[in-house]
């Protein structure tokens, strides 16, 4: 099979869709399929050459509006020769907007079926923007919806944005297909060495967190929950793997609760060093609650760490309150957080029975088992579309109505999304 993923952001760009688009196009080409990854540029090293093989750049304004996401130029994906002459069998869009506008209308020009994964929940991200107000949280919510319903299948991470996005009004076959991780790389890696990199003594109790580090992270909630435990807990120390524009105020909360000598920043890790730094952890905590998939939390799990997190979208799918960690309530106030996280630090059999279990969850996450689930789909799609496909190739002039009335449907989808944001009783009234 022929597949053409469409994406916003991509490697050398650390995050969660990024890292999910990487993952599954290795695993489709270890599977003997064709794998074209259209994305922009980013800066930073470029991934290995194998797998920047698999990509096709376009030009790109990077670093936008100070987020370190890259908006790509109008149209550069669209001439793309390469794109041109793939013949993809599949179009996977990854976003709903910029290229995921060019992954419809380069799926109705090629005649192929086109499924879009609904990676983020938008509305978490529009402080993003040059302004922000409630109608744009409303445009973000709206849009996606609209947008999934243009494509012939929708990919949900989790069982719960499944349940989210078919409540909003996703209309069309969704699966639910998890990013998967590496389970054996991040059990294999090596504790010590990251230990000794970061000056970490062998018994050092760590607590432990991987993130970009963000607003929508909700990290403010976590640095006061484990400031707290480790106010008590002199010897401890908190290990933070991620980078982003938060780095200084989680620095500051740190410093204000007198603890700024046990919290230890290892920036952004990748591969190896991303696995052993997980091993380095003895407990890993997390906090947000914008997640559409608890990805980090299996990862931890892989390596085999019990794991402290909030109840939420995302989270539940991966944490089960009292067999592989501890679930605090979406509620919870960072002092209960913090209890929570001293009940597993104090019993070491405790730990390893979560750790025994979370052994046994990321086995469910691993990456092959995801690999397959979308490929499934994907064959899943292709049959149920076969019958308009087959019409438009008999029939060229419907496959010429089909492409306006994409081009149709784009405009009117962010249209009517802007018109349910800023005049909602006149949206409602039309629709009833």
């Amino acid at each position: 099979m022929k597949i053409c993923m469409m994406t916003n952001t991509y490697l050398p760009h650390v995050g969660g869709v990024a890292r999910s688009v990487s993952t599954f196009a290795e695993q489709y080409v270890r599977r003997k399929h064709e794998v074209l990854v259209v994305a922009p540029e980013f800066p930073g090293p470029p991934p290995p050459a194998k797998a920047e093989a698999l990509v096709e750049r376009v030009s790109a304004i990077r670093n936008f509006n100070g987020s370190e996401f890259s908006v790509r130029l109008p149209l550069a994906a669209a001439l793309s020769t390469r794109l041109d002459e793939f013949a993809a069998d599949i179009i996977h869009a990854h976003h709903p907007f910029l290229l995921g506008d060019t992954a419809l209308r380069v799926a109705a020009n090629k005649n192929v079926p086109i499924v879009f994964t609904h990676h983020t929940r938008y509305e978490d991200y529009v402080h993003y923007l040059p302004f922000d107000s409630d109608a744009l949280v409303e445009i973000a919510t709206d849009l996606p919806t609209r947008f999934a319903n243009l494509c012939d299948g929708v990919i949900a991470p989790s069982e719960s944005i499944e349940r989210l996005i078919r409540r909003r009004g996703v209309t069309v076959p969704i699966r639910v297909v998890p990013t998967g991780v590496d389970v054996k790389a991040f059990a294999r890696g090596n504790r010590a060495s990251f230990r000794a990199r970061m000056g970490i003594s062998s018994g050092t109790f760590v607590v432990g967190c991987v993130s970009r580090l963000a607003p929508e992270k909700n990290l403010g909630y976590l640095a006061s929950a484990v400031g707290l435990f480790l106010r008590k807990n002199p010897r401890a120390r908190f290990l933070v793997v991620g980078e982003g524009p938060s780095t200084e105020a989680l620095k500051a909360s740190f410093a204000k609760s007198g603890t700024a000598k046990q919290l230890i920043l290892a920036g952004k890790q990748t591969g190896a060093a991303l696995c052993a730094a997980y091993r380095a952890m003895d407990l890993f905590v997390f906090s947000s609650r914008s997640e559409t998939q608890g990805m980090v939390i299996a990862e931890a799990m892989a390596a085999g760490l019990p794991v402290v997190a909030l109840s939420a979208n995302g989270v539940r799918e991966v944490v089960r309150d009292g067999d592989n960690g501890l679930l605090a309530p979406a509620r919870a106030t960072p002092a209960e957080f913090a209890q929570r996280i001293a009940a597993v630090a104090r019993s070491p059999a405790l730990r390893r029975k979560f750790s025994r279990s979370a052994h046994a969850t990321a086995e469910e996450f691993s990456r092959e088992r995801s690999a397959e689930r979308a490929l499934e789909f994907y064959r899943e799609i292709r049959q149920l579309t076969r019958p308009r496909r087959l019409a438009n190739e008999l029939h060229p002039w419907e496959s010429y109505l089909e492409r306006i009335a994409v081009e149709w449907k784009l405009l009117a989808t962010k249209t009517q999304s802007l018109a349910a944001a800023l005049m909602p009783e006149t949206a409602e009234a039309k629709a009833s």
